[in-house]
């Protein structure tokens, strides 16, 4: 009888011990994404920022914001700039006059070479065209910007257009690709052959 009533206390003794123990694993996990969570927070924290991007003694870009926040302690590195951005870039079609996007938010990740820019995005091109849409992406491996939100075009001579349902184009805007579109667009842009 002494040894039947040992086998039973082992028993609980060796459950107890593996629920202390499965116990303390979890409570080792939520310590743990506890932590990965506080690595998250900006390596590098710009105020008032004003980047000029050179190219040959040439300015490509020109970037002001009044925050911008670099986050390179992950897995995948990202610039943000949640307070807005304003951007002047010179194109080889018209160096002279520079085209510019504004945004209340945009993102860039590094690695990845995209960008999103959010909040009245703005993109006005050096040749006086104005694009409005609410966010906006561009790939820069593919050399693509793209939307799905309603853009709003509108030429330097009046000519306006509306995509419902977004747009594709070359990041240069040399040619681009409007979805479900409808508007007032003048005909001396139509060639004849297609008028």
């Amino acid at each position: 009888m002494n040894k039947t009533s040992q086998i039973p206390s082992k028993i609980i003794a060796l459950l107890l011990s593996c629920a202390i123990f499965f116990i303390s694993c979890d409570d080792d996990l939520t310590a743990m994404n506890a932590a990965d969570k506080k690595l998250n927070f900006p390596s590098q924290i710009i105020y008032d920022a004003n980047i000029i991007q050179r190219d040959s003694g040439l300015i490509k870009m020109r970037a002001t914001a009044p925050l911008i926040e670099k986050f390179e302690l992950i897995d995948t590195p990202y610039v943000v700039a949640r307070k807005g951005i304003n951007i002047q870039y010179f194109d080889k079609k018209n160096p002279k006059q520079p085209g510019t996007i504004t945004a209340k938010y945009a993102k860039m990740t590094e690695l990845k070479n995209f960008y999103e820019a959010k909040g009245n995005v703005k993109v006005v091109t050096s040749e006086g065209q104005t694009f409005l849409m609410e966010t906006i992406f561009w790939d820069r491996k593919k050399k693509e910007i793209y939307t799905s939100d309603t853009v709003y075009v509108t030429d330097k001579d009046g000519s306006t257009l509306v995509a419902t349902q977004g747009m594709r184009a070359k990041d240069d805007f040399s040619e681009y690709t409007f979805y479900n579109n409808s508007g007032d667009i003048s005909t001396k842009k139509i060639p004849e052959s297609e008028k």
